[in-house]
């Protein structure tokens, strides 16, 4: 059995391991792929792992010995799911791996903004504590979470967990969601789009990135916020309509847009929300803490051992 990786770098830069998948056959990780070397490297293999390499309906073609695809992420987006069914292909994926760690990453952000950490740390290293003349100094206003609104745009594991610690903060927290209200877990409120956007303090958004949902914030509903009004994006990058929003923040509509996530990544060097001061981005890296991408390597080769073994799991 020969198995590829398509690109492992970024779930194993070296402080992981792929042994567990040895037992299963010649194991070949590549840190990442280009698209032209895709087929060369995965000519030979029967089961391949990719995160971001595309495995679209003209690779497949061109791999007589594919029988499985592990996608080592959540979503799977990155393969032609009609072309794999009819090529009789197994597809997995690695669900809810992250959704402690994503969760944490949305408040280190809101922290961020609201308690200033960061900056504050950064100005007493250049001595600006040191020459205060009291016990200390403030220049910008702090904010309680307690007693805030906090409007979740989706439901599902990440978004339920995120809810729970906002209500742990002492937060009111309200959901946009298809769920029925009555099966809402105590405490959360059902709201639709405008309510959440006009009531919501600080808006975090973990929904699926679907055509309705693209361009969810566009300068019709950023027009709907709060001007202090924090909105955070730990979910997908198009979800944001970047140049609007790039304008909403610089007219000062709304108070900052914290995101790990961007339509194109990595982004332009001169990509708009990278040139405003109150957007904070980070590079995508809210899925992998150290625990959480043990948790991915895991279910990953837990998953390409069930498929070997006659018994598939995670299916898509």
């Amino acid at each position: 059995m020969r198995i590829v990786i398509l690109d492992g770098y970024t779930a194993n830069p070296g402080d992981l391991s792929w042994e567990g998948l040895k037992e299963w056959g010649e194991v070949t990780v590549y840190d990442r792929t280009k698209p032209s070397e895709t087929v060369a490297r995965a000519a030979e293999a029967e089961v391949v792992l990719t995160n971001k390499v595309i495995l679209g309906r003209e690779e497949m073609a061109q791999l007589p010995h594919l029988q499985y695809i592990g996608v080592l992420a959540t979503g799977y987006n990155v393969v032609d799911l009609e072309a794999a069914h009819e090529r009789g292909i197994f597809v997995t994926n690695v669900p809810a791996y992250s959704t402690e760690s994503v969760a944490q990453m949305v408040f280190a952000h809101l922290l961020a903004v609201t308690n200033h950490t960061e900056r504050y740390a950064m100005e007493n290293r250049q001595g600006r504590w040191s020459s205060s003349p009291d016990f200390c100094y403030y220049n910008e206003s702090i904010v309680e979470l307690s007693g805030k609104t906090f409007g979740v745009v989706g439901l599902g594991n990440i978004g339920r967990r995120v809810a729970q610690i906002a209500l742990a903060f002492g937060m009111k927290v309200k959901a946009l969601t298809s769920k029925p209200a009555e099966t809402l877990p105590e405490g959360i409120q059902k709201a639709d789009l405008k309510e959440l956007f006009q009531t919501s303090d600080v808006i975090s958004l973990h929904c699926p990135l679907t055509p309705d949902t693209h361009h969810l914030i566009s300068a019709e509903t950023v027009g709907w916020m709060n001007p202090e009004a924090i909105l955070i994006n730990t979910g997908r990058g198009p979800l944001v309509d970047d140049h609007a929003l790039a304008e909403a923040l610089k007219a000062g509509r709304i108070r900052a847009y914290c995101a790990d996530v961007m339509t194109e990544e990595p982004p332009k060097a001169d990509h708009p929300l990278l040139q405003v001061p109150n957007a904070y981005i980070t590079p995508h890296i809210a899925w992998a803490t150290l625990e959480a991408r043990q948790r991915l390597i895991q279910i990953a080769i837990d998953n390409v051992r069930s498929f070997l073994s006659g018994h598939p799991k995670n299916i898509v």
